[in-house]
């Protein structure tokens, strides 16, 4: 863990519909759906917390006034009227966001608090000027509820890659510079617009969480992640 000030600011992802969720979330916003008790969007922040971090961001959309309100006015909430999309939703945030760079984190994925630090890890490895976004990646044997054999492979110096080095999924952290945003659309955009970028210059690098990863996608995930963690 790291007390430095400047560890910097993490946007969470939390406006999503959660339709894969169903039923869960007909009358829940996916971030709250709790996992062994613990919401999800907390599970979230306590893996960053545990390393230092202490500014957030969440963007909200579908029944938003439950983040609002589960909250209570300890944490920004960026409110989207129309869905904006994982990079859109960041861009409209930015204000909200000090930092350079900034850690975007999904709330539907985790590992177990204490488990393993590799935000300090991202950090350093952003910090050396090689790349303009890290992503947290996991290799396929430590992840549960994810149905793709990969998205990415890692090549041993770190870069991430389409077709060389150990095959890995992306773990729903990214550490990206905020100068990314800067020729990006207004409105609804995907982050992949981002990776694919950073991918294409060879400015995209990786760093491998050392834990079990758990991916809460649907009712049956959720199931394996609460059985797991039991």
């Amino acid at each position: 863990m790291t007390d430095d000030p400047r560890f910097p600011d993490v946007m969470l992802l939390a406006a999503g519909l959660g339709t894969r969720m169903r039923p869960i979330t007909e009358d829940l916003p996916k971030p709250l759906v709790p996992v062994a008790g613990i919401p999800l969007i907390e599970r979230i922040i306590a893996n960053a917390r545990a390393e230092g971090a202490r500014r957030f961001v969440a963007n909200a959309h579908y029944r938003a006034d439950q983040v609002l309100a589960h909250f209570g006015g300890l944490l920004k909430v960026s409110r989207e009227e129309v869905l904006l999309g994982t990079g859109g939703g960041v861009k409209r945030a930015l204000p909200m966001l000090a930092s350079d760079p900034i850690f975007v984190m999904n709330t539907d994925a985790f590992w177990p608090r204490g488990a393993d630090q590799p935000l300090g890890r991202m950090v350093t490895l952003h910090d050396r000027g090689e790349a303009d976004i890290v992503l947290l990646c996991v290799h396929p044997r430590n992840a549960t509820g994810f149905h793709r054999s990969h998205d990415f492979c890692l090549a041993p110096d770190g870069h991430i890659t389409l077709d060389y080095g150990a095959p890995v999924i992306y773990a729903g952290v990214a550490l990206i510079s905020r100068w990314l945003f800067d020729d990006t659309p207004d409105g609804p955009f995907s982050l992949n617009r981002l990776f694919e970028q950073t991918l294409e210059a060879d400015r995209l690098m990786g760093v491998v969480l050392d834990a079990e990863w758990f991916h809460v996608g649907d009712p049956e995930a959720l199931a394996e992640a609460e059985r797991r963690l039991a």
